[in-house]
C-alpha cells in the first residue's frame, strides 16, 4: 500500500463484522441495547470473542502501538510474549445455579471505592483516550481499581442514543467520537470500556449477545442477529463481567428520553445471575458450570436487577408463566430482610392477596376473566420508591366468581413486621382473612404509647359511603390494647382498613393494612354504631346501646365507661341523668318518644354547667 508522508498512525479494529439488516428498538428501563452486528463464524475457526488490530503507518515512525507499550501499565503479554487475552476455562466458571453467596463474582466491599468513585465521576472528558484513562489512574493502584475507575467514568458520562440504537443501518462508533459527543449505543459501551481497560494495562473483550432488556415479552424466543454488547474483564486470575450500557441509565418509553440512573448490579456481576438477562454468542463467555443452552435462556425466570438490589433471594414458581388453579395463581418470595411489596394485575392494584413475611411476602391473585394477564410485582426495599422486580404471565381458565375482592382492598392483608414497625402488636387475629357468621366481629391489639389508630370498613356494595364507612366499626380501649367492633350492613366481602399517626406529629394517618372480612350470611343487615364526637376519649367503653339507631318509644338502656367525668346526661324529648355504679360504669336509661336524635352529653368539671356532645344516636320514625 502506498502512502502519504504525512500520514497519521492509525489503529484498526477489525471485529469481523456482518452487517445486518434488522435492529432492535432502544432498550430502557432494565436494558439498553440495539443492533449488535453479529459476529462471522469463520469455518473450522472460534474467532468468538478474539480482536485483531492492524496499524497502519509511514515509514521511519514509530508505530502507535509500541508507543502505548512505553506507557507505564500497559497490556503486559505472558511469560512467552503473547498477548492475546486467554479464552476462558474451567477456572473462570462459577456454580449454576446461583449460590446466594453474593450478587459479584469476586469479594467486594464497595466501601473501599467511595473515595475512587468520587473522584473518577468527576474526572472531564479529554479530546483522547490516553489523556482520560492516565487521569483516571491517577487515584486507581490496582487492575480492579483502574477498571472501577473506567467504569465509573462511562457509567456518570456517556449518554445513550437513542436515535442511533433506532437506526438500521449505521456506521460503528469510534471512542474518539463517543469522547466528543458523549453518546453511543449497547456496542459502542462496550467497544469504549475494552478499548480504555486495554490502555489501562488490564485485559478486557467486548462480548455479543442476546438480552432480556426493555421490548423483551415473556418466553420470546431469540434468533438471528444479536442484540446487546458487554464486557468481560480479567482481574486476579479470573474473567469477570460488566455491563457498562446497563449500569449507566435507563430510557423512558413513553419520552424517549436517557436519564442516567446508576445500577451497581452490572459490575462484576455473578455469573449465574448475569446469564438471567445476558445470553453470549459463545457459551464459554457464560462463565458457568454447567453452562446454560439457549433454550434455557429463553424458559428460565427473568429476575431485573432490582429484584436483587432490593435483596429479594429467590421468587416461585420460577416459570414466568403461570398457569391458575381453581381461578388462583400464588407466588412467594424470599428476601434477605423484611422488605415492602405491592403488585398490579394489568395496571390495577386489584384482585389480590399480598400478605407480607418476616423475609419475603406471598400473593394469591384471583383474576377477573378467563384469559392472558400481566403480572407485576414491586419492592420497595431500603429506598422510598418501589421498583419492579418481576413480571409474570397468568393463564387463567376459570374464574371463581365467589372470590370477588373489595377494589379498596389495598396492600399489604393482615397484620406483619410493618405492623409491629408502626407500633401495632399482638393481634387477636394473625390471619388476614375474617370470617364471620352473624355479621359482626371484634378485633384487638396492643398499641405503642403515643399511637393513635383509625380503622374504616369498605365494601363494593352499599349502602356504605365515604361518610358513613367509619360508622360501621366501633373503637374502644382497655388495658392499653385497642378493640375495634365491627358491625357489617350486610353479607359480602369488606376491606377493614387500619391507619395509624403518632399523637403528638401533624399531618394525616398512614395506612398500615387490612383485614378481609366475609360474611355469606343473606339476613345480616346491622345498623351504624353512633356517631361519635370530638370529646370521645381514648379510653371510653361503650357497652349498650352499640346500635347508632334506636327503636321509636322505648326505654333504652344506657352503660358506658367514662373516665374524668363529672356528670353524664342522656338527652333525648326530655333529659334523663346516669349513675357511675361501684365498677365505674355510668348507668340508666332514657325513653325515644317523642324525639328524632338522642345524644349522650358530659359534664367534665363539676364547678362547670357547660356539657360536651361525645355520642349520638338516631330514632327509628314511628
Amino acid at each position: 500500500m502506498e502512502l502519504k508522508k504525512d500520514i497519521n498512525a492509525v489503529s484498526i479494529d477489525m471485529l469481523l463484522i456482518v452487517h445486518s439488516e434488522k435492529r432492535r428498538a432502544a432498550q430502557g428501563f432494565q436494558g439498553i441495547g440495539n443492533g449488535v452486528r453479529r459476529w462471522q463464524k469463520l469455518e473450522g475457526n472460534d474467532l468468538h470473542g478474539t480482536q485483531l488490530t492492524v496499524e497502519v503507518h509511514p515509514r521511519d515512525t514509530m508505530p502507535q502501538l509500541l508507543k502505548k507499550f512505553s506507557l507505564a501499565k500497559r497490556l503486559q503479554g505472558d511469560k512467552n510474549g503473547n498477548t492475546r487475552p486467554r479464552q476462558p476455562g474451567g477456572k473462570d466458571a462459577h456454580a449454576y445455579p446461583w449460590d446466594r453467596s453474593s450478587l459479584k463474582s469476586m469479594s467486594l466491599d464497595l466501601r473501599q471505592f467511595e473515595k475512587l468513585d468520587l473522584y473518577a465521576s468527576q474526572v472531564t472528558a479529554k479530546s483522547g483516550l490516553d489523556e482520560l484513562v492516565s487521569d483516571l489512574l491517577q487515584e486507581a493502584h490496582t487492575d480492579l481499581e483502574r477498571v472501577r475507575a473506567i467504569w465509573i467514568w462511562i457509567c456518570h458520562h456517556i449518554e445513550y442514543d437513542i436515535a442511533a440504537a433506532q437506526e438500521k443501518d449505521r456506521q460503528a462508533f469510534k471512542p474518539t467520537d463517543i469522547l466528543r459527543t458523549q453518546k453511543t449505543n449497547c456496542d459502542g459501551y462496550a467497544g469504549l470500556f475494552e478499548r480504555m481497560c486495554r490502555i489501562a494495562g488490564v485485559q478486557c473483550m467486548t462480548v455479543p449477545g442476546y438480552s432480556k432488556g426493555f421490548g423483551y415479552q415473556t418466553g420470546q424466543s431469540f434468533s438471528g442477529e444479536f442484540d446487546h454488547a458487554w464486557n468481560a474483564v480479567y482481574l486476579e486470575g479470573r474473567w469477570h463481567l460488566v455491563d457498562s450500557t446497563w449500569g449507566s441509565g435507563l430510557v423512558d418509553t413513553t419520552t424517549s428520553k436517557f436519564t442516567f440512573l446508576y445500577n451497581e448490579f452490572y459490575f462484576l456481576t455473578h455469573p449465574a445471575l448475569f446469564i438471567e438477562d445476558h445470553f453470549p454468542d459463545n457459551k464459554n463467555w457464560q462463565l458457568l458450570k454447567p453452562p446454560q443452552s439457549l433454550r434455557q435462556f429463553e424458559n428460565n425466570m427473568y429476575h431485573k436487577s432490582e429484584f436483587y438490589n432490593k435483596g429479594m433471594l429467590s421468587a416461585h414458581p420460577e416459570t414466568s408463566m403461570i398457569r391458575t388453579v381453581n381461578g388462583k395463581a400464588t407466588v412467594t418470595i424470599e428476601s434477605c430482610a423484611p422488605t415492602l411489596f405491592m403488585f398490579m394485575l394489568n395496571g390495577k392494584q386489584e384482585h389480590g392477596l399480598l400478605s407480607l413475611r418476616k423475609n419475603g411476602m406471598k400473593l394469591e391473585v384471583y383474576p377477573p376473566t378467563m384469559g392472558t394477564h400481566k403480572l407485576q410485582i414491586f419492592a420497595k426495599g431500603n429506598s422510598d420508591i418501589y421498583s419492579s422486580v418481576l413480571e409474570y404471565t397468568l393463564k387463567c381458565n376459570y374464574v371463581d366468581m365467589g372470590v370477588q375482592l373489595p377494589a379498596e382492598l389495598h396492600q399489604p392483608v393482615g397484620p406483619s413486621w410493618f405492623s409491629e414497625q408502626m407500633g401495632i402488636m399482638k393481634p387477636s387475629h394473625p390471619d388476614p382473612i375474617i370470617h364471620t357468621s352473624d355479621g359482626r366481629c371484634s378485633i384487638s391489639f396492643s398499641v405503642e404509647e403515643g399511637i393513635n389508630v383509625l380503622a374504616s370498613l369498605h365494601g363494593d356494595d352499599g349502602p356504605i359511603t365515604e361518610e358513613t364507612q367509619r360508622r360501621y366499626i366501633f373503637q374502644l380501649h382497655w388495658e392499653k390494647r385497642t378493640e375495634l367492633k365491627v358491625q357489617l350492613p350486610h353479607a359480602g366481602k369488606f376491606a377493614l382498613k387500619i391507619f395509624v399517626k403518632k399523637r403528638q406529629e401533624p399531618g394525616n394517618y398512614i395506612f398500615v393494612f387490612n383485614y378481609l372480612l366475609c360474611c355469606a350470611n343473606t339476613k345480616v343487615n346491622w345498623p351504624m354504631f353512633p356517631e361519635s364526637f370530638g370529646n370521645w376519649g381514648q379510653d371510653n367503653e361503650l357497652l349498650e346501646p352499640l346500635s347508632g339507631v334506636l327503636p321509636a318509644n322505648r326505654n333504652i338502656p344506657f352503660k358506658l365507661k367514662l373516665h374524668g367525668i363529672a356528670k353524664v346526661l342522656v338527652k333525648g324529648q326530655d333529659t334523663w341523668p346516669l349513675t357511675l355504679n361501684h365498677e365505674g360504669y355510668w348507668e340508666g336509661s332514657c325513653s325515644t318518644a317523642g324525639c328524632q336524635e338522642v345524644y349522650v352529653m358530659v359534664l367534665e368539671n363539676a364547678n362547670h354547667n357547660f356539657y360536651s356532645y361525645i355520642l349520638k344516636y338516631k330514632v327509628n320514625a314511628q
